[in-house]
């Protein structure tokens, strides 16, 4: 994404903030009464004011409803929604990411966008659009780097990540890109910044053989989820069957190695490909 749409987005949702906080005052109420009546706390009013958190489609038209606003939060969050720089079917989930407490991932063949290096994001964009330009392959690789900052703020969720074994053997980008995409992952889990454990092929079948899975937790709101094959996506927002995909990622996480065994072998893959590097 380009600077000035990064900019134009930030100033956006500052407006959105501005403008809810601008409703309540006129109406005279606190940020406590205001959150009671849409379901939040009064503190996570004050930070949507702030644009310290963005706000959810359900929110803004409920916000709509109590302020009499004539659907103005709905629309100015839709806008912005069409302004994130991912496939439609992502969009909504991608805003999910950045206000979630806590976030579960399921990957079976590909590294999560949120752990990707630049280099292994490269190589996967070139090799699902392999006639694009060179434009679009540098804006795909910011989009996914500037997405995965939310890891290195403050408020980052909590991550719990289970890889299957085959997103270790597949060389992306060859045995340099993938060396360094292991070793750079393996550190994030010596640092504790996730928990990640990985189902080995031997197990055979598993829970999630339809694809990957993104289950979501917030302070606010329910938890949601995500699916995606390699042509769409679809956001789980339904109680029934958010249930239902927890208890999958329950059963997956169930077949996976121990962390410490999941370590040892995203290490030995890790060495494996620096080998092969070093001799090519």
């Amino acid at each position: 994404m380009a600077k000035g749409s990064k900019e134009a987005k930030l100033a956006t949702w500052k407006f959105w903030g501005d403008e809810l906080r601008e409703r309540r005052d006129a109406l005279g109420w606190t940020q406590d009464e205001l959150g009671k009546k849409v379901f939040v706390s009064g503190a996570y009013i004050g930070q949507l004011e702030t644009a310290f958190r963005r706000p959810q489609l359900e929110l803004s038209i409920r916000l709509d409803q109590v302020l009499q606003t004539d659907g103005i939060f709905e629309r100015v969050y839709l806008n912005l929604i069409e302004m994130l720089p991912y496939a439609q079917y992502f969009k909504h989930a991608a805003h999910l990411e950045t206000v979630a407490t806590r976030i579960c991932e399921f990957a079976p063949t590909v590294v999560p966008g949120l752990l990707q290096t630049a280099e292994y994001a490269r190589a996967v964009t070139i090799a699902t659009h392999p006639f694009a330009t060179e434009e679009f392959v540098e804006e795909t690789v910011t989009s996914r780097m500037d997405r995965s900052k939310i890891m290195a703020a403050p408020t980052r969720p909590e991550y719990w990540v289970i890889l299957h074994e085959n997103v270790l053997r597949v060389p992306v980008g060859g045995p340099a890109v993938m060396a360094e995409q292991l070793e750079q992952i393996a550190a994030r889990v010596r640092a504790r910044e996730l928990l990640l454990t990985v189902i080995p092929c031997a197990t055979g079948a598993h829970a999630s053989m339809g694809g990957m899975l993104t289950l979501m937790e917030f302070e606010d709101i329910p938890p949601a989820g995500y699916t995606e094959t390699g042509f769409s996506g679809m956001l789980l927002d339904d109680p029934e069957v958010v249930q239902t995909a927890q208890r999958t990622y329950d059963l997956l996480r169930a077949a996976a190695l121990p962390p410490e065994a999941s370590l040892k072998l995203i290490d030995s893959a890790a060495e494996d490909y620096r080998r092969c590097a070093r001799t090519t």
